[in-house]
C-alpha cells in the first residue's frame, strides 16, 4: 500500500487527539495492478459505546455513505485505520474477528499519548490471521 506521508501524519494526529481511546477511519484511493494507492482518509467518530480504549466501531451507515461519496468521485474504499493506545501496532484477536478480506488495515501505536509507528496488514483469505503489508510512505 502506498500512502502519502501527510496522510500517515493525519492518522497519527487523530490517534493523539483521541488518546486514550482508539481512533478510527476509512482509507480511500484506487487500485492499480493489485497495488493500493491511498489518496484520502476519512476520520470517523468511534461509535463504540464501551471499551473504547481497545475497541472501535465504524457504523454500517457511515461505511455506505463514505462508499457512495467515494465512488461518485472516482475512488473506492481500500481499507481502514485505527489506533492501538499503549499497545503494539499489530492486529489484535478482536481485529481478526471483525476484519474483511482484501482491505488494508493501517494501525498506529499511540504510546502515552504520543503516536509512534504505523503498520499495514491484510487479512489472509482463510481468515486464520493477518499478513504484513508493505507500507510505502510517498511524498
Amino acid at each position: 500500500m502506498k500512502i502519502p506521508r501527510s496522510l500517515i501524519e493525519q492518522v497519527k494526529a487523530h490517534g493523539k487527539r483521541t488518546y486514550p481511546e482508539e481512533c478510527c477511519g476509512i482509507l480511500l484511493g484506487k487500485v492499480n495492478s493489485n497495488e493500493k494507492l491511498v489518496s484520502e482518509i476519512i476520520e470517523v467518530e468511534n461509535a463504540r459505546e464501551e471499551e473504547r480504549d481497545h475497541r472501535f466501531l465504524i457504523p454500517p451507515q457511515t461505511y455506505v455513505e463514505v462508499d457512495k461519496d467515494a465512488r461518485s468521485r472516482g475512488f473506492e474504499i481500500v481499507g481502514f485505520y485505527h489506533s492501538h493506545p499503549d499497545n503494539p501496532a499489530r492486529p489484535s484477536d478482536y481485529d481478526l474477528e471483525y476484519a474483511w478480506a482484501w482491505f488494508s488495515y493501517l494501525i498506529v501505536r499511540v504510546e502515552k499519548g504520543e503516536p509512534k509507528e504505523a503498520t499495514a496488514w491484510v487479512l489472509q483469505e482463510d481468515r486464520s490471521g493477518f499478513e504484513g503489508e508493505i507500507l510505502e510512505a510517498i511524498d
